[in-house]
């Protein structure tokens, strides 16, 4: 569509991509938080964090280095492509690791390095592009410190305050709690701007608190966020293709493949090794992570900074950015799977989790449950007396290939089916925990360890 393309379409507004990508980035971290499962990134949080924060530190040394001497760049130049492409991209990471089966410490490390590294990552290419020399890096560090404490705190409190909230509060349609979601994610990213803290991991953390908050319609707004995650993603895609500009790249080709290979390869394995050694990871996992270090649209997006803040060089840091993601996001991606299966570390799917959706009854301070039984679930063939749903709770109808009729308590449920559960208040989530215990273990879910109450 762009130059040298069909459409032969001249853009090179790098302001209004960078603008439009950062909208781009909220929807995507506020995907990324609302799918990330508390449970699974609790035990990873300190490797994880470590990752984002000295990891990125180790990876925009090693790359700018490399950056400096393979392209001639001056220092600055370098140092920001090395911050550029050191963030792993959320996108890129949540969309892949969902799709293997991989042990939920790597993937709850992966997943909460992928949302929070972008926040100092962006904050370092801000001030490496701005006017005039980088003094004193101890203050820039306690600057980034501050920022994200800044931005932790105001994503947590309103998470937290927009789950009270919508719990607490029935709103006229079941469609506004989507967007409801979304709204309270943005005001996470704008407050957390506005405090002048950083409003990347506001949205991240923000939209991590309520997506383990157990809120309304739950299906319905995961289903519509992953939709906007995927509209971000491409418009995305468009804007940035057609800023490039396809016959300035051959000169820089052979820099951003060498420059990427030294990211590969040294950069990423060295960070993971002196971050998460000391947590006593196996060496089959850092490998994995060394290689998961996957790079997307979003570098790219941080690329057009210096380019709106007119660094020289600048289109050169673009295009070596853009042939360095399109070229090693292709190799790195599709072999994730076969790494992880040589490493040992792909094992089979769990027990698919149920889909419950629930709607609040308000004036009869009860709540309604829908859910659905998926293939690979173990509460098929249970019978409906063997849930042993806390009191106050019953399954009062189930919906089977389009037929819905009044359950008896010997009634054997089957994978498909679709059920009807009616709670009161007190009970509301100790019969959804009962239902996943049981969708993941089976009838004798409270005796193996799996959760909920007998």
């Amino acid at each position: 569509m762009g130059q040298d393309g069909i459409g032969n379409i001249h853009f090179d507004n790098a302001e209004m991509t960078q603008v439009i990508g950062y909208a781009a980035l909220v929807v995507i971290l506020a995907e990324g938080g609302l799918g990330t499962k508390w449970k699974e990134i609790e035990p990873a949080l300190p490797s994880a964090t470590a990752l984002a924060l000295a990891g990125v530190a180790v990876s925009v040394g090693v790359t700018a280095t490399a950056a400096h001497f393979v392209t001639g760049l001056e220092w600055r130049q370098a140092l920001i492509i090395g911050a550029v492409v050191s963030s792993t991209d959320a996108a890129a990471v949540f969309s892949v690791l969902r799709k293997i089966p991989l042990p939920s410490r790597v993937t709850g490390t992966l997943e909460a390095e992928s949302g929070f590294n972008d926040a100092p990552v962006v904050i370092l290419v801000v001030a490496f592009s701005t006017a005039g020399p980088v003094e004193h890096w101890y203050v820039l560090l306690g600057e980034i410190a501050l920022e994200l404490a800044i931005g932790a705190a105001i994503g947590l409190a309103v998470g937290w305050l927009g789950s009270w909230g919508l719990r607490h509060v029935a709103l006229p349609a079941s469609g506004l709690y989507p967007i409801a979601v979304m709204a309270i994610a943005v005001t996470a990213y704008a407050a957390g701007s506005l405090a002048h803290g950083s409003g990347f991991l506001g949205v991240y953390l923000a939209s991590m608190v309520m997506g383990n908050a157990k809120l309304p319609h739950w299906p319905a707004t995961r289903g519509f966020a992953d939709g906007l995650g995927w509209i971000a993603q491409i418009g995305m895609f468009v804007l940035l293709g057609l800023l490039v500009t396809p016959h300035e790249l051959g000169d820089d080709v052979l820099p951003a493949l060498v420059i990427g290979l030294v990211l590969t390869m040294v950069a990423r394995p060295l960070s993971v090794v002196l971050c998460l050694t000391p947590f006593r990871v196996p060496w089959q996992e850092q490998t994995l992570m060394s290689w998961a270090g996957l790079r997307g649209a979003v570098p790219i997006i941080l690329a057009t900074i210096p380019m709106v803040n007119g660094v020289d060089a600048s289109r050169r840091i673009f295009n070596i950015v853009f042939v360095l993601v399109v070229v090693y996001t292709l190799i790195q991606g599709p072999t994730l799977p076969w790494l992880a299966r040589k490493l040992r570390l792909g094992g089979d799917p769990e027990a698919a989790d149920l889909g419950v959706e629930s709607a609040p009854l308000e004036r009869l301070r009860g709540h309604l449950l829908s859910v659905a039984i998926p293939e690979g679930s173990k509460m098929h063939g249970v019978e409906v007396n063997e849930l042993r749903l806390p009191a106050g709770a019953a399954v009062t109808l189930v919906v089977r290939e389009g037929t819905s009729f009044v359950p008896m308590p010997t009634t054997v449920l089957r994978h498909g089916d679709e059920l009807l559960v009616v709670a009161t208040d007190p009970v509301r989530d100790a019969a959804e925990r009962r239902l996943r215990a049981v969708g993941h273990g089976g009838k004798l879910a409270g005796w193996l360890g799996t959760g909920g109450t007998r």
